[in-house]
């Protein structure tokens, strides 16, 4: 079985990549399913129920989250009906939504996905090294082959949930900080695991935002407005390979598409 997960989806750009490439890139690498990380898809700051619906559309069967889940009222409504798109599992009790789905694929093989997002440098939730063993459990009961997004800010955080979920789980894979690192390993029990999956959406930025306004910032300290780049869109995703009868990961694959990739698997031919 092979699972596509795309980094961070951030405004039109991160879209339009999207919209381009994805079937193309689920042909080329054989993929059985698509999960991506929304919370920035609509204008960099969160997610609406018409920018959720279309990326269904496109094919992306999970949508993971974080932090920014909440930044469009919408989503209030649009996360309880639609059990596709899941928050941070470690939110308090009675948080709208859930953070765990499990769906199947289209040869009819479960697959689950939790989502939880660390504290360090983070606002104050819930801890995810307590919450995270029960969701596994939840998961276990109609899935061997388990992905966990998890959504956070310091890497030694995100290294200490791959190594504590080690044999648990088949990925961990590392979003938020929109930077792809080059550390993708399989560890000694069988799980994939990432620091930062990276970010889908314009490279010409600082982390997705117009660079002006991020060094205005730095420069002077003053509070000012974002808003989402648009030059040099890139998708950034890993391909995770799992044995379906066992859930322990035989591969991993970093992908970094750049708009002429995208357009040069478009034109070729399908098998």
């Amino acid at each position: 079985m092979k699972l596509l997960f795309i980094g961070d989806i951030v405004g039109k750009p991160g879209r339009e990549i999207v919209k381009r490439g994805l079937r193309a890139i689920v042909a080329q690498h054989e993929i059985d399913l698509v999960i991506a990380n929304v919370e920035n898809a609509a204008g960099g700051f969160g997610i609406t129920r018409e920018i959720g619906e279309s990326l269904v559309a496109l094919g992306v069967d999970v949508m993971t989250s974080g932090n920014h889940i909440w930044d469009k009222k919408e989503v209030f409504d649009y996360i309880e009906i639609e059990p596709r798109l899941i928050r941070p599992a470690n939110y308090p009790a009675g948080t709208p939504g859930s953070g765990l789905c499990t769906v199947t694929t289209a040869a009819g093989e479960p697959v689950a996905v939790i989502n939880v997002m660390g504290r360090i440098f983070m606002q104050p939730i819930d801890n995810p090294f307590s919450v995270i063993l029960d969701q596994i459990r939840l998961a276990h009961d109609h899935a061997r082959v388990v992905l966990v997004d998890f959504h956070a800010e310091a890497t030694s955080e995100k290294i200490a949930m791959g190594w504590y979920l080690d044999s648990k789980v088949t990925a961990v894979v590392g979003t938020h900080t929109h930077v792809q690192t080059a550390d993708a390993r399989l560890l000694p029990g069988g799980t994939a695991c990432i620091t930062d999956v990276g970010m889908t959406g314009p490279h010409n930025s600082v982390i997705g935002v117009e660079k002006s306004i991020v060094i205005s910032r730095f420069i002077n300290g003053l509070p000012n407005r974002f808003e989402t780049a648009s030059g040099d869109p890139r998708l950034h995703a890993v391909v995770v390979t799992a044995d379906s009868t066992t859930g322990r990961a035989i591969n991993i694959t970093r992908l970094s598409l750049n708009l002429q990739d995208v357009e040069s698997l478009t034109a070729q031919p399908v098998a």
